[in-house]
């Protein structure tokens, strides 16, 4: 039993999942220190209301926090827009540049007679029953 769990703990991908989980909670903290001190105080000055918390309404008795789910959604917005352009647009970028992506080889080609799209060992069109010669 404890041999299956070693084996399972020491796989390559629980590791690497494990590893993730621990940068994604230290990146975590990197995203939301910029949206908080940096992106949220520029839309406070151009909006002059940085905080929603005091819009609220009741209804029956209960209190419906309004304001504080606005927060929660703006900030959602924020860190999600933050991560994308700050973070995954320029890295895919630079993965681009330094590692083009690879095409992958055609797998069919131009009937010459009817032009529709047949396989490459095909030896006659399947939609007009002409000879074709074989791909070089």
């Amino acid at each position: 039993m404890l041999k299956g769990f070693r084996d399972f703990i020491l796989r390559g991908n629980v590791v690497d999942l494990a590893v993730a989980v621990i940068i994604g909670a230290a990146f975590t903290a990197i995203v939301n220190s910029m949206v908080k001190n940096l992106i949220n105080p520029l839309i406070a000055a151009i909006v002059r209301k940085p905080d929603f918390s005091s819009i609220f309404f009741t209804l029956h008795g209960g209190k419906f926090m309004l304001g504080d789910f606005l927060n929660d959604v703006i900030s959602f917005i924020l860190i999600a827009g933050t991560v994308y352009f700050f973070f995954v647009l320029p890295i895919n970028s630079l993965l681009k540049k330094f590692k083009p992506s690879q095409a992958a080889p055609p797998t069919t080609r131009p009937c010459p007679e009817c032009m529709a799209d047949i396989p490459l060992a095909a030896k006659r069109c399947m939609h007009c029953a002409q000879p074709v010669a074989p791909a070089a």
